[in-house]
């Protein structure tokens, strides 16, 4: 009897040890899931802030009869395709995200058109509302970093998490899958060419 007490009692404690391990697996991943799915939000909020700007920013810059209607177009069309692109926090695989981030590029290569533009009008370019407008722009670009660099951050460790052993094994178990990263965009290994 006491001979077989002592494989149940191993049984028992392995049993209770793989069940904790387990539980406490699948509640750590739930956890850093929704913490990036949290930074995933802000960055959504960062791209909203910029959208939101822009109308004003336009409405601004359209007082000024001289203006390039086409470049004005063009900003315009860009914002309503990036705000047009939507992603579920739940599936942010990287075609995902490289379908946003192309769109939210397109917008931010048309603001720089706009704003390179702006250059040959200095009445506009010493509007009160324009320079707040602009300087508001410009902080709108740094939270947006800061926003993608922070979610890009727990992509990492819930990655890491997930792909280490034995969490590997609850996670497929439990079908928890890598997610994607906010990637550099096309192009952005090389220097601007700056022309004089």
């Amino acid at each position: 009897m006491k001979k077989l007490l002592i494989p149940v009692a191993i049984i028992a404690v392995l049993g209770i040890y793989l069940y904790t391990k387990a539980v406490g697996t699948y509640n750590q991943f739930v956890q850093t899931e929704e913490t990036i799915n949290g930074m995933w939000a802000e960055v959504e909020t960062q791209y909203q802030r910029r959208a939101d700007l822009i109308p004003n920013l336009v409405n601004t810059v359209k007082g000024y009869a001289e203006f390039e209607q086409e470049t004005l177009t063009g900003v315009v069309e860009a914002r309503s395709k990036a705000t047009s692109v939507q992603i579920d926090p739940t599936n942010l695989t990287p075609e995902k995200l490289g379908e946003f981030q192309k769109a939210q590029d397109q917008l931010s290569g048309a603001l720089s058109r706009l704003l390179v533009t702006i250059e040959k009008y200095p009445d506009l370019k010493a509007n009160q509302n324009f320079l707040e407008l602009q300087a508001q722009l410009e902080g709108t670009e740094n939270r947006i970093s800061v926003a993608r660099r922070n979610f890009n951050e727990s992509v990492q460790a819930y990655n890491q998490n997930l792909r280490t052993f034995p969490n590997n094994i609850f996670a497929g178990w439990y079908n928890f899958e890598a997610k994607g990263y906010f990637q550099a965009s096309e192009g952005a290994e090389n220097a601007p060419t700056v022309q004089f």
